[in-house]
């Protein structure tokens, strides 16, 4: 009885400290409101196509600027292709300076 007791223990505190915490907050990144921007700008200048893809290059900050540069996926009607992303803003102030978009094949 008493093997038993035990090995129902560990079981338990196994389980415990195994198991998955549900609830648990992502951490959001950095980028996050940014890259809402870059989406929507994109969608403004290219309607009709479809982001099938996104990722964020970098960010670089030179003195009170800072860029977050990101690359987006488009898939038109014809063919697919890319959209570089610059956002260029105050570093302190979040203030949008530029924003830059440009179309790549690759």
């Amino acid at each position: 009885m008493n093997k038993w007791m035990v090995s129902l223990g560990i079981a338990f505190i196994t389980l415990l400290i195994y198991s998955p915490v549900f609830g648990q907050e992502q951490d959001v990144p950095s980028y996050a409101k940014w890259s809402k921007i870059a989406m929507q700008e994109v969608k403004g200048k290219y309607p009709n196509d479809k982001i099938v893809d996104f990722l964020h290059i970098e960010r670089e900050t030179k003195g009170e600027q800072t860029t977050e540069k990101f690359k987006l996926w488009l898939r038109g009607e014809v063919k697919e292709f890319g959209v570089l992303v610059d956002i260029t803003f105050n570093t302190e102030t979040e203030e949008v300076q530029t924003i830059t978009l440009r179309k790549t094949e690759r």
